[in-house]
């Protein structure tokens, strides 16, 4: 017998914030100038869904602690200041929420700073507020399922219980690694080949997710 749904666990970038392409570009931009010269693929494959800390030692393994150091300083500059001048809502996500029903929470690769950054600059913040759960909780970042696991206690909800919305394949590794279900979007940078497999549904529109939410 399935267990039926009691949490919703959505992922941030990607996924309630069209960021992942203003992340891609950053780094691109700054390996090209440190030294780790970088194609919006190999970034999307290397970092994309991965927390801040393992993209850190991925970097630092390459180009060394002090240029690792400049490498996160200028990405910050850079990031916040595309997300300041072009971020929106992934499209459709709105509506999605401003119709949910099941609870819900974040669960994210990212730090609260960067959180209450994207998701307060999209108006999305106040749907999550006191319900966000960073990597930075948890001892590893996915695609183990520690913050998954994590979320899942803290909102008093067994994993078999739980859904995740994931538009990375690091992700969706974590989120079945948790034991939970997995409705993979399709609609961002991550190839669908990345994010099909067991427990897993793919998808390309966000307006579908009420629906696939009914029928999981």
């Amino acid at each position: 017998m399935i267990t039926p749904i009691e949490l919703v666990i959505f992922d941030c970038d990607g996924v309630l914030v069209d960021s992942e392409h203003i992340a891609v570009r950053a780094h691109v931009a700054v390996g090209a100038e440190l030294g780790w010269p970088l194609t919006e693929a190999e970034v999307i494959e290397k970092f994309i869904g991965r927390s801040p800390v393992s993209n850190g030692e991925q970097i630092t393994s390459r180009v060394g602690p002090s240029r690792a150091a400049l490498w996160w300083e200028r990405f910050e500059r850079l990031h916040r200041a595309a997300v300041d001048a072009e971020l929106t809502p992934v499209d459709g996500i709105l509506e999605v929420l401003d119709t949910l029903r099941l609870p819900s929470c974040v669960a994210s690769g990212g730090s609260h700073e960067t959180m209450r950054h994207t998701l307060g600059h999209t108006g999305i913040y106040p749907y999550f507020e006191g319900r966000i759960f960073s990597a930075s909780e948890v001892a590893r970042g996915k695609p183990a399922p520690d913050l998954f696991l994590h979320a899942a206690k803290q909102m008093g909800v067994h994993p078999s219980a739980c859904i995740v919305v994931e538009d990375s394949q690091y992700g969706i590794q974590a989120a079945r690694a948790a034991g939970m279900r997995a409705l993979g979007y399709a609609g961002g940078l991550t190839p669908t080949q990345w994010l099909e497999g067991p427990n897993t549904t793919v998808f390309d529109d966000m307006r579908e997710l009420p629906r696939l939410l009914a029928e999981a």
